[in-house]
């Protein structure tokens, strides 16, 4: 009998235990509000951009907002700005600015928008440019807003550090033309600029159709075996060793630009060990890629093919470097 009284006083327990909480909805804050996030992913590179949105709300009773603004720790390249619009998205899936403010104005560190719209709840996209002189380093914001009684409040972001890697897009190359690589000047030469620059020639590009032999597009060092630079003639004192290891299906969304989230940073870099490479890879097809280090060590880059076209043998390619010493 005791055993029974146990057990139903344990049921009792479980279902009172178990009962829901009544739920209430949350009552809004009687005052001025923000909030933001950042909208950027991958690394933070120097000329590019970091995007944030940044939300701020009032109820109407307390009047209307009068200005935003965004105070960064490094001030942000010329084209840093805060949108002076609200946007909203039409039937279409197009989003559509709604204009509240002046165009924002930059003060040294500071971007700032004044409202002349009546406004109570806004979101505004603000886009930092990252200037060269932050890269390696830190950077953080402050995201303020002020309304017509007096209120103020802050939001800070960060620290985000910024990448010691450098970028360039879409540089053409082609076969006996506009060939010769160099990662210390992230350009493309032809021969007749190479010739000038032949200390700088790290790799030459090429495209062979040879019987028998998958060759096709091809990054080969100058100082390579002359049999991977079959009729190439190369610029006196051309004769660096790159070392090139090539990869498949590394398609970095900074230089691809296609759907794939994949993101190669400074850490990648670091880490980076390809001192058993060969001078040399062939068989180069469109979003396969190479990474790259320099014979005197001074810089890793990774080479992107964004296009290669075997009837012109020429290709399009994006690089990031990262500078070692």
């Amino acid at each position: 009998m005791r055993n029974k009284y146990f057990c139903y006083t344990l049921l009792l327990l479980f279902v009172i235990g178990c009962k829901d909480d009544k739920y209430t909805v949350p009552v809004p804050k009687d005052a001025l509000q923000n909030d933001c996030i950042k909208r950027t992913l991958g690394p933070n590179l120097a000329g590019s951009n970091i995007e944030f949105a940044y939300a701020m709300a009032l109820p109407a009773s307390k009047g209307k907002i009068v200005s935003a603004q965004v105070e960064a720790s490094i001030a942000g390249a010329a084209a840093t700005y805060l949108e002076n619009k609200s946007y909203y998205t039409n039937g279409s899936g197009v989003d559509v600015g709604v204009p509240i403010g002046d165009p924002s104005v930059n003060e040294a560190a500071f971007t700032r928008v004044t409202f002349t719209k009546d406004t109570n709840a806004v979101t505004l996209r603000y886009y930092y440019s990252i200037p060269q002189e932050a890269r390696g380093k830190s950077v953080k914001f402050t995201f303020s807003v002020k309304s017509s009684n007096g209120e103020s409040v802050s939001y800070a972001m960060g620290p985000y550090v910024i990448s010691k890697m450098d970028m360039v897009l879409d540089l053409p190359v082609k076969n006996a033309d506009s060939c010769f690589i160099s990662i210390a000047d992230m350009a493309v030469y032809n021969a007749a600029d190479a010739a000038a620059k032949a200390d700088k020639i790290d790799l030459v590009y090429l495209y062979r159709s040879i019987p028998n032999i998958s060759f096709g597009h091809a990054l080969v060092s100058p100082g390579a075996d002359p049999v991977y630079l079959p009729d190439v003639v190369l610029p006196p004192n051309a004769n660096r060793v790159t070392k090139v290891s090539k990869v498949w299906n590394l398609r970095d969304f900074n230089l691809a630009r296609l759907q794939y989230g994949i993101y190669i940073d400074d850490l990648d870099f670091q880490q980076l060990d390809i001192s058993n490479a060969p001078g040399y890879a062939v068989n180069f097809k469109a979003e396969a890629g190479a990474w790259v280090e320099t014979t005197d060590g001074k810089y890793r880059a990774y080479i992107y093919i964004n296009k290669a076209d075997n009837a012109k043998k020429s290709a399009v390619i994006s690089m990031k470097r990262y500078t070692l010493k």
